[in-house]
């Protein structure tokens, strides 16, 4: 199976839309992740119909494929970094978390996506990890952070380690709430997924109530494994804080994967970094890859590296290339 290239246009907020999606095609991506944001393609704009119109006519003619994701820090919130989420304590902040995600699948639709991302949120205070996992859930957790300590909980900075023993029949009753809150929010999301006949990638993100791939089988099986429900699966945080390597992490995941995302990253530390400046074996991932079948979309995910986009988006690409001609199947995109 060949492996298709995307690159986010999170990591090309300094660029009109029109001109990020030129850029990716003059450079030879396959796709683009396309996160519905202010700056590209609104979902809360008045016109965002007219402007869905327009994209889906672009990307035609540049014959780029597409992902829509929902990770924008302030697009419901000015205030509140990806606020509200799916775990928000009040059930109307919850309820417009999940209208956006709809939404994001009746764009989706529109642009042909083959995929729509989202993620859980953190849980707020007073709920708990997921689990098995000791995600930190203290004042000083967040995703997406500039560099982001993985450890033992309660450090003052993100922290993803080994929770405490004594876990309380409070703290469990919280964990299940949150849980509950999660999957009673996406209920909406996932019959529209249905119809609109869109798998919802859920990706597990460092910090949040979901972080880890026996996260996403935990919300499975309490959804009862429903057939829109697949995976996004980011590659460097399989490195940050997975137990088993990537290329593992990749082969388990297979038969969920719906969307990929993939960056370098260094083991304990959320920090999204450009090829080469991070710890991971790359040939290896992409062998593990295509091995899996997978069709869809492995998005570059460099979302602080705006100020430096075009360059990053030439060279990921020339790295990712490079690392194919060095596994054993040798099966990304050539050249064009």
């Amino acid at each position: 199976m060949t492996l298709r290239l995307g690159y986010g246009t999170n990591g090309l907020t300094d660029l009109r839309l029109d001109d990020a999606l030129g850029l990716l095609a003059d450079l030879g991506y396959d796709g683009v992740g396309l996160t519905l944001d202010h700056m590209h393609l609104d979902p809360l704009a008045p016109d965002v119909a007219a402007r869905t119109r327009h994209v889906a006519r672009r990307l035609g003619a540049l014959g780029l494929g597409v992902t829509v994701e929902t990770g924008a820090r302030y697009v419901l919130d000015p205030r509140r970094k990806h606020g509200p989420s799916l775990l928000d304590p009040d059930p109307e902040a919850r309820a417009a978390r999940t209208a956006l995600l709809v939404r994001a699948v009746d764009i989706a639709a529109e642009l042909g996506a083959h995929a729509v991302h989202c993620f859980s949120g953190i849980a707020p205070p007073g709920t708990g990890a997921g689990p098995d996992t000791g995600v930190g859930t203290g004042a000083g957790a967040r995703a997406d952070a500039g560099t982001t300590a993985v450890g033992t909980a309660g450090t003052g900075t993100t922290a993803v380690g080994t929770a405490g023993t004594g876990t309380t029949a409070a703290a469990a009753t919280a964990t299940a709430t949150a849980w509950h809150r999660l999957t009673e929010a996406l209920g909406p999301v996932l019959d529209a997924a249905t119809r609109a006949g869109i798998p919802l990638a859920i990706e597990p993100e460092p910090g949040h109530l979901l972080a880890t791939l026996a996260d996403f089988h935990h919300l499975r099986t309490l959804l009862g494994d429903p057939d829109a429900l697949g995976l996004t699966l980011d590659i460097g945080h399989c490195q940050c804080l997975e137990p088993a390597p990537p290329t593992t992490c990749v082969e388990e995941a297979a038969p969920w994967l719906r969307h990929v995302q993939i960056e370098d990253m260094r083991r304990g530390v959320h920090e999204h970094l450009p090829f080469g400046d991070g710890e991971i074996d790359f040939p290896p991932v992409l062998d593990a890859l295509a091995a899996t079948g997978y069709d869809g979309l492995t998005v570059v995910e460099l979302p602080r590296h705006s100020h430096a986009g075009p360059d990053l988006a030439r060279s990921s690409l020339g790295f990712l290339r490079d690392a194919a001609a060095r596994t054993t199947r040798n099966e990304v995109t050539a050249p064009c």
